[in-house]
C-alpha cells in the first residue's frame, strides 16, 4: 500500500485558509467509518495519486491510526491544477471492492509499424471487482496481434490476476488500427494555353451574335 499521512481537522477549519498553507482538504468515509474530515499535504497527496490512482490502496496513517483506503474522487482548481479536494474511501479488506482500473497498451503493432495504420483506442480503463488485497494497478493489453487494418483488441483480450473479476462487456473494444485518411489532392492549375483557350466549337463567341441571314437569300452551301 502506498502510505500517506494525514491530520483530522475540525468544521473552524476553512477549506480556503487550508489550501493558502499548502494543506488539502479531505473527507474519510465508508466502511462502517462515519464521515471524518480530514486535511493532507498537498505534495504528498500528488505523490500518493501518482503512485495508487484510484485503483490501489493506500495506507492513511490518521493521527496513528492505520487506515487502508482507496482514492475515491480528486478535485483539482481547472486554472491552477491544483488538488482541492480528496474523497478516501476505507474499504474492509475481507469484503469484495468494486472500482475502475486503468489499461496499459504494451508492444508494436505491425500494422502500425509497417502499413502506417492509425491506432484508436475507446476505453482507457474497465471495471472490476476483487477483494482489496488483490487490487492491480493496471491491466496489460498487447499490441502485438494487430496486424493488419480493422484488427482489433476488446476486454476479452485482457487477462486478470486470479481473483480479479472483469465486469465490463468481453466484447467491448480497447484498441483498434485504421488506414491513415487520404489527404485530398488538389486539381493541377489551368495552363495559360487552356486560360486563353478560344470558344468550343459551336459555341458563340462571348459578346457577339450570329449574322442574320436576310429573308429569300440562300446561304452558300
Amino acid at each position: 500500500m502506498v502510505p500517506l499521512q494525514a491530520s483530522a481537522r475540525t468544521t473552524k477549519e476553512k477549506a480556503g485558509a487550508l489550501r493558502r498553507a499548502q494543506r488539502v482538504p479531505c473527507v474519510l468515509y465508508g466502511n462502517k467509518t462515519e464521515n471524518t474530515l480530514l486535511h493532507c499535504e498537498e505534495k504528498s497527496v500528488r505523490r500518493a495519486y501518482q503512485k495508487a490512482g484510484e485503483s490501489t490502496l493506500v495506507e492513511l496513517d490518521l493521527d496513528g491510526r492505520k487506515i487502508p483506503v482507496l482514492i475515491h474522487a480528486l478535485a483539482a482548481d481547472p486554472v491552477t491544477d491544483r488538488i482541492a479536494h480528496v474523497d478516501f474511501y476505507a474499504v474492509d479488506m475481507t469484503k469484495e471492492v468494486e472500482t475502475h482500473v486503468p489499461i496499459r497498451l504494451d508492444g508494436e503493432s505491425l500494422a502500425i509499424k509497417e502499413l502506417g495504420a492509425i491506432l484508436v483506442t475507446p476505453l482507457a480503463h474497465v471495471r472490476i471487482r476483487c477483494l482489496p488485497a488483490r487490487l492491480p494497478h493496471e491491466l496489460v493489453a498487447s499490441l502485438t496481434s494487430l496486424q493488419n487494418f480493422h484488427d482489433s483488441l476488446t476486454v476479452a483480450n485482457l487477462r486478470a490476476p486470479e481473483g480479479v473479476t472483469i465486469l465490463d462487456d468481453p466484447t467491448n473494444v480497447i484498441a483498434t488500427v485504421q488506414e491513415p485518411r487520404a489527404e485530398e489532392v488538389a486539381p493541377p492549375p489551368a495552363t495559360e494555353a487552356e486560360a486563353g483557350a478560344a470558344p468550343t466549337e459551336g459555341a458563340a463567341a462571348e459578346g457577339t451574335e450570329p449574322a442574320a441571314t436576310p429573308a429569300g437569300e440562300k446561304t452558300e452551301a
